[in-house]
């Protein structure tokens, strides 16, 4: 018997890819090869910039703090501050897919 191909865990799959692929191109687009004040005002007061702030040195407040942090969060790939933002961009999407393709198969998937 042939094993039927799992149409809806796909299209989740292929939704989060989409999604994570915009999210990384709309913010590298908008950071890429700018300043650190194109960069600061671009993601201010956004997720960005909170995950940027939590990540920074501590004892740093507002712009050091998310400059800090999006230097820390692209030093692990290499870059920096304009990194450190996509990659903010792109993670929590990619995480949301993963939740959602989880219990996507844990719940409704017939592969069990």
């Amino acid at each position: 018997m042939e094993k039927k191909k799992d149409q809806t865990g796909t299209a989740i799959l292929g939704t989060g890819a989409a999604a994570a692929t915009v999210a990384g191109g709309t913010t590298a687009s908008a950071v890429v090869g700018g300043s650190a004040a194109t960069i600061m005002s671009t993601v201010a007061g956004t997720p960005i910039a909170a995950m940027g702030s939590a990540a920074g040195a501590s004892g740093l407040a507002g712009g050091a703090a998310i400059s800090s942090g999006l230097s820390a969060i692209g030093s692990v790939v290499g870059g920096g501050m304009a990194a450190g933002a996509v990659i903010t961009a792109v993670v929590p999407v990619v995480a949301v897919t993963g939740l959602a393709y989880g219990a996507y198969k844990l719940f409704f998937s017939d592969d069990k």
